[in-house]
């Protein structure tokens, strides 16, 4: 397989939880993260103890091509490259600026998230008809633990999902149990979703 070969394969999509939290961590730099390929590549080198093997590893392509972007032989990445470059660059940018955020929101912080999706519940009545609504609540620390955790452990959009929508419906629609006592809501077709540290 050539070079350009393995930089024209597809990057995988997220999801769109996936890549909202994703977002936030983003939005917590302090400093910004580096914007060439090859400040890119000398960067994750670095968190890789110096083996060019095992940043090609990480961003599915060979070693001689990390090797040319870092001796600035190779200056523009495809599309697909360009992404895992700034993918794993900036999930390893500034670990602890990260952690305290994560740490301050899974214990007494929570986060606000910020979706617009279909919601339809399991009541009757007709304010209780599902429909297409724009949702801004906060999110408990509780429920932002099990969140944080699960993406830590790599988890999937669909196992993100109903934990997600289990926390939007406790702090949004039954206040935390104070009103609608076992009411469920259905979240689904989810058009945007934003979480804030």
């Amino acid at each position: 397989m050539s070079d350009h070969d393995e930089q024209q394969q597809p990057a995988p999509s997220r999801g769109k939880i996936l890549e909202a939290l994703a977002r936030a961590e983003r939005k917590l730099f302090t400093r910004p993260a580096p914007k060439s390929a090859k400040a890119r590549m000398k960067f994750l080198r670095t968190r890789e103890g110096g083996s060019t093997a095992a940043v090609a590893k990480r961003l599915g392509a060979s070693r001689r091509t990390v090797e040319r972007y870092l001796a600035g032989k190779l200056t523009k990445p495809q599309k697909r490259l360009q992404a895992a470059l700034t993918e794993e660059t900036e999930s390893e940018w500034q670990p602890q600026v990260r952690a305290q955020a994560r740490a301050a929101a899974s214990t007494f912080g929570g986060m606000m998230v910020h979706v617009v999706a279909y919601f339809g519940f399991t009541a009757t009545g007709s304010s209780d008809d599902g429909r297409e609504r724009h949702i801004t609540t906060a999110i408990s620390p509780t429920y932002v633990q099990q969140i944080l955790q699960l993406q830590e452990a790599g988890a999937t959009e669909e196992e993100l999902h109903p934990v997600v929508a289990q926390a939007v419906t406790e702090s949004y629609f039954t206040e935390w149990g104070t009103r609608a006592r076992g009411l469920r809501a259905d979240f689904t077709h989810v058009q945007s979703i934003d979480f804030e540290f």
